[in-house]
């Protein structure tokens, strides 16, 4: 399926307090589900490890991106402009995971995506690079195209983070996850409203 637009971002109902994000702390989480969403590895590599089934990445759209929406994250600010924004679906076999959304300086960007369907850590560790990931926040989101994707009625656990190479931020990263994980999570048991 070729590239459409970039979709809305998903609208927050619930944010973790960014103390609690920056402890690891995620008290309505199952512990499963608090290492996925809090702590600092490669999500797509926790995908293909829970299910056995290499990631698919599906390009939903990657275009500039002038306006910061009212519900990126507030990080998004501390990029270089101009930005751009890139949003996918990650799949193992038929199983829609997760979907995510990136916002890079353009530059950036054109240097660390030359292979658009290829997983963000691959293409910033393909050169054994190192990176520091830092966990900004936790959330509860939700989107009717989501749940079109998905095949799940939401809200969905979410969290957004930042790469950085060299102490300078490169990325800014949300991801929401399937409620399909609980298959191999077991159930999220949040309690948030």
């Amino acid at each position: 399926m070729p590239p459409t637009e970039l979709w809305p971002s998903p609208l927050p109902l619930w944010q973790a307090a960014p103390e609690a994000v920056a402890a690891g702390l995620g008290g309505e989480l199952s512990g499963p589900w608090r290492l996925l969403l809090l702590g600092d590895g490669s999500p797509t590599r926790h995908l293909q490890s829970l299910t056995g089934i290499a990631v698919d990445v599906e390009v939903i759209a990657m275009e500039a991106d002038n306006g910061q929406p009212q519900e990126a994250p507030t990080e998004v600010a501390e990029l270089d402009q101009p930005l751009l924004r890139r949003q996918v679906w990650l799949r193992c076999g038929s199983q829609t995971l997760a979907w995510a959304e990136s916002w890079w300086n353009q530059s950036e960007a054109e240097r660390h995506l030359q292979e658009r369907n290829q997983p963000i850590w691959r293409s910033l560790t393909a050169k054994r690079a190192e990176l520091y990931r830092e966990v900004d926040g936790l959330a509860l989101v939700a989107a009717p195209r989501l749940e079109e994707g998905f095949g799940h009625p939401g809200p969905y656990w979410s969290r957004h983070y930042r790469f950085f190479r060299g102490g300078r931020e490169l990325t800014v990263i949300r991801e929401v996850f399937s409620p399909a994980l609980e298959r191999w999570l077991g159930p999220a048991q949040h309690t948030a409203s």
